[in-house]
Formats: C-alpha cells, sequence, structure tokens
C-alpha cells in the first residue's frame, strides 16, 4: 500500500533519493584530525539507520572538527632557536577509547535526521518546486511510536 504522501510526492515527480546531505559533527573532545575523519566516516551509519542508502547522484559532505586541542598547531615565525617552550603539546583520545565517539556520532546523527524530518513545513521554491513537510502521524506509526 502507499500513502497519500507517497502519491503526492510521485504526482510532484520527486525522484527517490534527490537531493543531497551535509553533516557537521563537532566535538569538544582532544581529537586528532585522522580520528576527526574518522568520526566523519561514522555519518553515513547514522543515515542508514533511518533507511536511506544514499544515491549517485546525491552529493553528500561529512566533515568533523574538534576545538579540544585550541591553542595548538598554531605555527609562527621563529625569532630564535627553538627552547623546550616554543614546542606544542596536543591531547589525544586513544585510539582504543575512540569507540563510544562513533557510537554517538551515528545516533546524533539519526536524532539529527529525525528533528529535521519533524520540523519541516511545506515549501515553494524557485520556479514552483515543492517540498512537502512529512505527515506526523506516518512517521510516529513507521516508528512504533504512534
Amino acid at each position: 500500500t502507499t500513502s497519500w504522501f507517497a502519491d503526492e510526492m510521485a504526482a510532484a515527480g520527486v525522484r527517490r533519493g534527490a537531493g543531497s546531505v551535509i553533516v557537521i559533527v563537532g566535538t569538544d573532545a582532544p581529537l586528532i584530525p585522522t580520528q576527526c575523519e574518522a568520526l566523519a566516516r561514522r555519518v553515513a551509519l547514522g543515515l542508514a539507520r533511518t533507511g536511506t542508502p544514499g544515491g549517485h547522484f546525491s552529493g553528500d559532505i561529512f566533515l568533523a572538527f574538534s576545538t579540544g586541542n585550541s591553542g595548538t598547531l598554531t605555527s609562527r615565525l621563529p625569532r630564535a632557536e627553538a627552547g623546550p617552550e616554543d614546542y606544542d603539546t596536543m591531547r589525544l583520545i586513544p585510539w582504543g577509547y575512540i569507540d563510544a565517539f562513533y557510537e554517538a556520532v551515528v545516533q546524533a546523527t539519526e536524532e539529527a535526521v529525525m528533528n529535521a524530518l519533524v520540523a519541516a513545513v511545506d515549501t515553494v521554491g524557485r520556479d514552483g518546486h515543492a517540498s512537502y513537510a512529512l505527515p506526523h502521524d506516518e512517521i510516529r506509526a513507521a516508528f512504533g511510536t504512534a
């Protein structure tokens, strides 16, 4: 069976999988750049939990950053030979403890998608292109919260 919403989307000419997703993950945990890259790769898992398989023409972008090492990596021109006070120190979460951060990214991504779906309203944009809000009763039914 199809819902009236699916019928409306088909009538509007909306293709399944159309659109792109941009996700930015920010944390104050002390992470190094490669750990931020690893967090960004987990965003796709959170999206998958919401039911999207992605699409060939989707221009998805996932970025992650950390503010946990504020003040480090601030290169400056030396005025003399380097002394002990001239060396920066960075902290990082040991790789063996990063799984909890992966899980947090997956859960936060899933929650963000759900929030965006529920907060949406019907909108008509340029050239009459319409985006329709999802019917809340169908969302609740799909997630077993009706």
